[in-house]
């Protein structure tokens, strides 16, 4: 049996699809390296239907991966602040089971091109300093630009800001 994955941008319509996506994977990705308050906090911040629609009405778009009609994981651009020609990567997860599968970079590659179309000569995005994802992203090509810890509440993020020249 073929499976077809398809991508699309998601609408205001997608927010409780993309919370039950949120939910399912915040969690076990972040376990290994913030406590659990930690996470349970920026869940709050982040992902509430109500953080969602916020978020896109301040001009994040987001892609959603789909597994035939089943979705697997989504990610959010946006162009960058203050920088012409440089979008932001604000998030992409994929649920766990299905990570490995070569979809991740299906997705990531969805916002490239996006970007690309738009004007973009750079995306950037965070990842924490301790996330096993940043061996991922310098096998897609993306490279330590600078470190940047940034306040979360009473929390911080301790991240690499990682970039890649798009072609």
């Amino acid at each position: 049996m073929n499976t077809t994955y398809t991508i699309r941008e998601a609408t205001y319509a997608d927010i409780a699809t993309i919370h039950r996506l949120a939910s399912a994977i915040w969690e076990p990705t972040y376990s290994p390296i913030l406590t659990q308050e930690q996470i349970a906090y920026m869940f709050q911040i982040i992902y509430t239907t109500e953080a969602l629609q916020q978020q896109m009405e301040e001009g994040q778009t987001f892609l959603l991966l789909y597994s035939d009609s089943e979705p697997l994981g989504f990610a959010a651009y946006s162009l960058k602040d203050g920088q012409e020609q440089v979008y932001k990567l604000n998030k992409i997860y994929l649920l766990p089971a299905r990570q490995g599968e070569g979809l991740g970079k299906r997705l990531l590659e969805a916002v490239e091109e996006r970007v690309a179309a738009l004007g973009a000569l750079f995306l950037d995005l965070n990842v924490n300093r301790h996330n096993k994802a940043k061996a991922f992203y310098e096998r897609c090509g993306y490279q330590v630009h600078q470190e940047e810890d940034i306040a979360i509440g009473p929390y911080w993020m301790n991240d690499y800001v990682m970039r890649k020249k798009l072609a």
